[in-house]
């Protein structure tokens, strides 16, 4: 297992200024980040391809690795050609997967306001075809496509597996999100468990609950239930933490785990207590 950050855990910082994208894998590697996961959120580089190279050279020069390019995208579109242009576009971006050096991608699938399950068997042909389309891509450059369980529309753990055997191919698997069940009022333990063989990467997030009825106010985000969750220092939340790691470590997957933050406190701080509490979790599990 190689434990590392999600630049999306240190947002806030860079879009402050406090600290570039070049910075935060700096301060990874500091503490203690065996790698960094690069979601352009607060750079951008399709904008700025100088910094691909950049990236990589930091991180070697850091002694950690890049191990996923997690970007978003939407192939429900209104016409044909719109469908095209966007398999065309997440196309570009595994050729900018491929400049950072990694064998893994995580690419968003689809987004829409009607989350039904007669909706997204009707939805299933076409998006598989788009990942197949580009999982096929990215097959010449050895590199891993993957859906994460988020966006409401396909974040059930088993529209995810429905998703992946539409699919079919060896190279297309899930950015596994141990929290974001919960937006589809999930049970974590159960989701992970059963997903578990399809993981190409685990993000470790968690958050806190409250029930519908129990509204806490602004800075909440609602389930597709309509419950209550809120960002949490990992360890901090509602999520049975070791219960999951465990799930996770007794699968034998050794690959990389990242912390990602998306609480309300400090970012900075945020981030380092996740990454510590995952690996102290990790070892007494």
């Amino acid at each position: 297992m190689k434990l590392g950050l999600s630049s999306y855990s240190l947002v806030r910082a860079i879009r402050s200024q406090q600290m570039d994208i070049l910075g935060g894998i700096d301060w990874i590697a500091e503490n203690g980040g065996e790698h960094v996961e690069i979601v352009p959120i607060g750079f951008s580089l399709t904008d700025n391809p100088e910094l691909i190279d950049a990236i990589r050279e930091k991180a070697a020069a850091a002694g950690i690795e890049v191990s996923n390019y997690a970007i978003g995208a939407n192939f429900i579109t209104e016409t044909r050609e719109q469908y095209e242009s966007e398999i065309e576009r997440v196309k570009r971006e595994v050729d900018i997967a491929h400049g950072l050096g990694v064998k893994r991608m995580r690419h968003d699938v689809a987004s829409r306001k009607d989350n039904s399950i007669i909706r997204f068997q009707e939805d299933l042909e076409p998006l598989a075809s788009a990942c197949r389309q580009i999982a096929d891509y990215a097959a010449q450059y050895g590199i891993v496509t993957s859906v994460e369980n988020h966006g409401y529309y396909i974040q059930a753990s088993d529209r995810v597996q429905a998703l992946i055997h539409a699919v079919d191919r060896p190279n297309f698997r899930t950015t596994l999100d141990i929290g974001n069940f919960m937006c589809a009022d999930e049970n974590s333990v159960v989701a992970v468990q059963k997903n578990m063989p399809y993981a190409s990467m685990v993000h470790v997030k968690d958050f806190y609950w409250r029930p519908a009825h129990l509204n806490p106010g602004p800075g909440w985000l609602q389930t597709a239930g309509g419950n209550h969750l809120r960002g949490a220092i990992v360890g901090h939340g509602d999520i049975d933490m070791r219960q999951v790691l465990g799930i996770v470590k007794r699968s034998g997957y050794d690959g990389y785990i990242s912390v990602e933050f998306e609480g309300m406190e400090d970012c900075i701080a945020g981030s380092k207590m996740g990454l510590d509490n995952v690996r102290r979790l990790w070892d007494e599990v």
